[in-house]
Parts: C-alpha cells; sequence; structure tokens
C-alpha cells in the first residue's frame, strides 16, 4: 500500500523553513489540522511511513517516530528518509469546468486531479444554473481549492493543482488567446463536433486545455467566441457524457497520449 500524503506549510512544520533543506536523517515535526488528521483519523504510529508534501513538488518521505505524544493530536513527529523534488511536467493539464448544480463541479475537479490536471479553470457559462456573485465567488473558489487538495492527497500527488480566479465567457476567449499563442492548445467538448479528440495534434510542452460545459450545453455564440479565439471543438465520443464526467475523460486521453501516463 502506498503510504498517505500529508500536506505541509511553513506554518505547520517545525523547525521554521526546515522544508527548504530538509534531508534524509533530519527530524521534523507537522503540527496543526494535518497533524490531527494523520493522528487521530488515520492513527499513525511509529515506524509507520508517510509522505510529506508541499504541494508545488516537495516531496519528504518520512518514518514516523512519534505520533500525538503526551495527548497532543496535533502533533506528528517524523524522520526524513528521502528528499524528492519532482520536476514540473512539460505539458500541463487544464480543465475549465463550467459551474454546474448538485455539486457535479466539485465532482468533476476531484476525478481531474486524481487523473493530473494542474490548472482548474472555472467558467460561469451562459447556461450555467449555479451562479457566482457577490460573496459566493471567493466561496465557491474556496471549495473548489480544498477538493483539489483533498483530492491529490488521496491521490498520493506531491503537486495541488492550482485554482484560477472565474471567469466569465469573454475573459475564457482571453485566456484561450494566450494559451493558443504560448504553443498550447485548449479544446472545446462538443457532442455536435466532427473531429475527434484523439485526432488533434498535441504540443511537446506547454498547456493542453479542455473545456466543459453545463448540463445545458455550450451555446452556439460561446462556441464561435472560444474558436475566434484559437480554440478547436472536438467530440469525446460517441456518446454524451455528463459536465461531471466529460472533462476527467477527456484528460486521461490526453495525458495518455502526451506521455503524461506511463
Amino acid at each position: 500500500m502506498t503510504a498517505p500524503v500529508f500536506i505541509l506549510s511553513p506554518d505547520t512544520l517545525e523547525s521554521a523553513g526546515a522544508a527548504a533543506a530538509a534531508g534524509p536523517g533530519d527530524a521534523l515535526v507537522l503540527t496543526g489540522p494535518e497533524a490531527r488528521h494523520a493522528v487521530a483519523v488515520r492513527r499513525l504510529r511509529a515506524g509507520e511511513r508517510v509522505d510529506l508534501v508541499d504541494g508545488t513538488g516537495l516531496r519528504l518521505v518520512c518514518e514516523v517516530t512519534a505520533a500525538g505524544e503526551g495527548g497532543a493530536k496535533d502533533c506528528l513527529a517524523v524522520r526524513v528518509r528521502e528528499r524528492v523534488d519532482e520536476a514540473a511536467p512539460p505539458v500541463r493539464l487544464a480543465l475549465v469546468q463550467a459551474l454546474a448544480k448538485g455539486g457535479r463541479d466539485e465532482q468533476a475537479v476531484e476525478t481531474a486531479t486524481e487523473v493530473g490536471v494542474d490548472l482548474v479553470v472555472p467558467w460561469q457559462a451562459e447556461r450555467s444554473i449555479s451562479v457566482w456573485s457577490g460573496p459566493k465567488v471567493a466561496k465557491g473558489r474556496v471549495r473548489w481549492e480544498a477538493t483539489a487538495r483533498e483530492a491529490a492527497k488521496q491521490a498520493r500527488r506531491a503537486r495541488v493543482p492550482e485554482v484560477a480566479e472565474p471567469r466569465g465567457t469573454a475573459g475564457l476567449a482571453a485566456w484561450a488567446r494566450d494559451v493558443s499563442a504560448g504553443g498550447g492548445v485548449v479544446l472545446v467538448l462538443h457532442e455536435e463536433a466532427t473531429a475527434p479528440i484523439n485526432g488533434v495534434e498535441l504540443p511537446s510542452a506547454g498547456v493542453v486545455g479542455v473545456v466543459v460545459g453545463p448540463e445545458g450545453g455550450i451555446s452556439a455564440e460561446e462556441v464561435s467566441a472560444l474558436e475566434e479565439a484559437g480554440a478547436v471543438t472536438v467530440r469525446l465520443g460517441p456518446h454524451v457524457m455528463r459536465t461531471a464526467s466529460a472533462g476527467p475523460v477527456a484528460l486521461a486521453v490526453l495525458a495518455q497520449r502526451a506521455g503524461l501516463w506511463f
């Protein structure tokens, strides 16, 4: 069984700033909610392996030396066995997910993170039933960030996907234009498209993005705006998928084609 993963931060690792130079043999202490989960929920014990990651590629392979000593359930002491600095992949997968009702958008973020997505862009599409406005904008983004964070831990990833600022269609078109100008590619999933997703030429480096519409689909005006910005409309397969599953399935196809899965 693979080791559980917990996310460290400068505020939850003692001594302060230790992650920057931590190496084999160093003794560290994880504190805060992550440590509490390790001690009280996972019930880790001395001698067990645990990986501490910073969300940006650092992985410290550790052995637990003490868990919850003296009743301190938010304290996990470890000794570093190995330091691994995982390089960012040359191809950066991005999911543009339209806001959806019933938590289906968060489900898409969760599964896409497990697949290996690096960037998630919330999209307020024309036909989105769910609407982020006012305080809901910040709350929605925080919720998606928490979803990506927990999914990354479940998937044992050392990198947590970035959740970008929400965009409307005009902002999304500008983003697609920037990606295309930078040598990347943006694919819009559409059931009426004739070009198959596996026929699109992928770059060897840069952003490969997938745009997924809401339950009601992407409007013709939105498709036109994205195509004018350089996006390519593609068909994922012979069946119409829900908004929660289309993005992760497309990303899995692209990850395999890009050589990210091996």
